[in-house]
């Protein structure tokens, strides 16, 4: 029982911080549009379904806040108060407030521990949220007054809607229904069950209960709505006047629970139709579709009919949406990745086995266990990949507070939400993405003064962006704010010591610098930057993540980082190379070819002539000083990150192999060059090659040669496809 409790309460923690999420983006988005009516019930059914699941495990403190919560918006809901930028602001510390209160209560003791802060912290906000609970006396005499409804003896149809908690807050629903017998007759009233879970999950304290009533009564809306006053928080109720319109069952039928999916069970919930009625219509109906025969027996709209089959459309295709998804805990993901690299590596050493035996049988089926391996591998690495959409929407907030605090208008853009990354490289690229973000805010957007006189919009614009290319995922930062300055950060670096003076750099060299740990160029330190901390940091957990930053920017007219990342850490395709008894594995996606490595080609030492196009490269040998014998031929892997193209000497090419990542020992960590070691099917270990590092070490390198021996390189060497033999393509 415990087990099951714990895992219930897990399951609302996540949730709660889902809605808190919608609700955080709602706020924003009705900032934006305040006339947006669907975001505001959003926002409300969110309020409202994190007071209801915190009723259930007790957690009084939420329940109480978040009421006076949905409070204010009900009243937004009904027109009663603007949604404003005043009103946004103070409901957006509020979901902030509601956060701490589900982290204080995740953790044990927290809530006993914080409660005095958490208490002021409450106070604070219902007093800014009082102005919106209740109109002033000024406010209410200076309304104007609300017409008298007149109303005539006839049938209301009520639908009514009970919370979970209803009966945990005391009251009694079927007192409530029973008082309607003083107002007139119930001509009909049924027990609706659309929300009545299996019996394994029922909560016995809970209701799960739906009324629809019908009341022959005189008395007016005020009189009927008044009977259920005292639990007007603990339940949704709909009223359909005697004298209603097509447009009012219309409306009621759209706002039905997605429960039915029978046409005449809609309309009997709705009030446009009895049980009864449905029941002889169905006796008679014969061949006639159901609508065909309620319109022409019972004089049922055309247009009720039309919103009921809509609603029933909906209804089927929710249910089916929501049978398609399983809510699976992260770390069950994690055991089978680990489970299928284990029989990856299984398979290749079995598969080495079947060759060496020469069984052609024996072969055949271990490619073929090879082949269906592959496919569980992507099956599985599938199931860990998330949309980073909802991490770049948490940048909404940041945005709009920062720049507000710094008296900057700022337009945020985000593209490519839809782009799937690994879950654990999502999780671990949100704080250098803050970093980020806020330095763009921060250092990169002028104020709107600055950007008017740079005859620039007021309003600035930051644009988070993602997509795949070439096996990873590039994300962009980029702002349209003043740039870098070149000669500024050149001046601080050798100011702090970070680079001689006189050194001559590149303009990329340059721009780097402000990766480098205590460089910044701001004159004054704030509570948002100066102090050099924050974009070392940045570099340092993307290089964790086996990516790559690069820094590009135009003065007067933005900046932009590029972040390339793989797409997963746990598996990837490879290509196997050997250097003396050494192997190595060079992440797949990054070839492009292979060629083969003449003396001739070498005459310049560091790059060769392939296809008219001067390709620097590096010799692996050199680079792990390796001591074993050269052989007489040796290959060029052509690798690509990005706009960085090389070549990597080696030995031997041993074709593709299925990687699995594992991680490198603390001493080996900074070994450059290298990102992370992997099992052989023979039980060697083989080292990854971490290539962009490389390109890195080759452009460097590169930039210290004479540049006349690279130009000579181009005439004296015969271009690779002049070369004998055919490339060989590693994809």
């Amino acid at each position: 029982m415990n087990d099951e409790f714990d895992q219930a309460r897990g399951t609302f923690f996540a949730e709660s911080r889902e809605m808190l999420q919608q609700m955080e983006e709602a706020l924003l988005v009705l900032e934006q549009d305040p006339a947006d009516i669907d975001t505001l019930h959003a926002l409300f059914r969110a309020a409202h379904t994190i007071k209801g699941s915190a009723g259930l495990f007790g957690y009084e403190r939420i329940v109480a806040f978040t009421h006076r919560v949905e409070s204010v918006l009900e009243r937004a809901r009904s027109g009663q108060i603007a949604v404003d930028g005043p009103l946004l602001s103070v409901l957006l510390p509020c979901t902030d407030y509601i956060g701490g209160l589900l982290s204080a209560a995740g953790e044990q003791g927290a809530e006993d521990r914080l409660s005095s802060k958490l208490d002021r912290d409450a106070a604070s906000l219902i007093e800014r949220l009082m102005p919106y609970l209740a109109e002033t006396a000024a406010q209410a005499a200076a309304a104007p007054p609300l017409p008298k409804a007149v109303h005539t003896s006839g049938a209301w149809h009520l639908s009514l809607r009970l919370s979970q908690e209803v009966l945990r807050n005391g009251l009694d629903p079927l007192g409530f229904i029973r008082y309607l017998d003083t107002l007139g007759e119930v001509v009909f009233l049924t027990a609706v069950d659309d929300a009545l879970p299996s019996l394994a999950q029922m909560d016995p304290e809970a209701c799960y209960l739906g009324f629809e009533i019908r009341i022959d009564t005189a008395a007016g809306r005020e009189k009927i709505l008044s009977v259920f006053e005292f639990m007007r928080e603990d339940c949704t109720l709909r009223l359909v006047p005697p004298d209603a319109q097509v447009r009012d069952y219309v409306q009621l039928i759209e706002e039905l629970p997605e429960a039915k999916e029978r046409l005449g069970e809609i309309l009997v919930t709705s009030g446009a139709l009895t049980a009864e009625e449905l029941g002889s219509t169905l006796s008679q109906q014969g061949e006639r579709r159901l609508g065909e025969a309620l319109m022409a027996e019972h004089g049922v709209s055309q247009q009720v009919v039309n919103a009921a089959l809509v609603k029933q459309t909906e209804s089927r295709a929710n249910r089916s949406e929501e049978s398609r998804f399983v809510r699976v805990q992260a770390d069950k993901l994690d055991r089978l990745i680990n489970l299928v690299g284990e029989l990856v590596i299984a398979g290749a050493g079995a598969n080495l086995l079947a060759n060496r035996a020469g069984d052609p049988q024996l072969v055949e089926s271990t490619d073929n266990i090879s082949t269906l391996v592959e496919e569980i591998r992507n099956s599985a690495l599938q199931l860990r990949m998330v949309q980073i959409g909802e991490t770049f929407a948490r940048f909404r907030r940041v945005v709009r507070d920062v720049s507000d605090g710094l008296g900057k208008k700022i337009d945020l853009e985000i593209r490519g939400a839809d782009t799937e990354l690994d879950k654990s490289v999502v999780e671990k690229i949100a704080d250098p993405l803050m970093h980020l973000v806020r330095n763009a805010v921060d250092h990169g957007i002028e104020t709107p003064e600055k950007r008017v006189a740079a005859g620039k919009a007021a309003t600035g614009k930051l644009t988070l962006s993602a997509c795949h290319d070439s096996g990873s995922v590039l994300i962009e930062v980029r702002d349209d704010g003043r740039g870098l300055d070149r000669e500024r950060i050149l001046q601080k670096a050798v100011e702090r010591g970070l680079v001689p003076p006189n050194s001559n750099l590149s303009d990329q060299e340059i721009y780097n610098l402000i990766f480098m740990p205590g460089f910044s160029t701001a004159e004054e330190v704030t509570d948002l930057s100066g102090r050099g901390v924050g974009m070392d940091v940045v570099k340092r957990n993307i290089d964790a993540l086996r990516g790559s930053v690069q820094v590009s920017t135009v003065a007067g007219k933005g900046t932009t980082l590029t972040i390339r990342l793989p797409l997963t850490l746990a598996i990837i395709d490879g290509f196997l190379v050997g250097i003396g008894n050494a192997s190595y594995v060079v992440p797949l996606d990054m070839v492009e070819e292979c060629i083969e490595l003449h003396a001739e080609m070498d005459a310049a030492h560091d790059v060769i002539n392939l296809r008219g196009t001067p390709l620097p490269f590096l010799r692996l040998r050199d680079t792990f000083e390796i001591e074993a014998a050269q052989p007489e031929r040796e290959s060029v892997v052509v690798v690509r990150a990005g706009a960085s193209r090389a070549g990597l000497v080696v030995d031997r090419l041993m074709g593709e192999f299925q990687t699995v990542i594992k991680p490198l020992g603390k001493l080996f960590r900074r070994v450059q060059g290298i990102g992370g070691s992997t099992i052989l099917g023979n039980g060697e270990v083989a080292l990854i090659l971490d290539v962009s590092a490389l390109l890195e070490r080759t452009a460097a390198a590169r930039r210290d040669t004479n540049p006349s021996r690279r130009n000579a390189a181009l005439t004296q060497a015969p271009s690779a496809l002049q070369s004998p033999g055919v490339p060989t393509t590693a994809q």
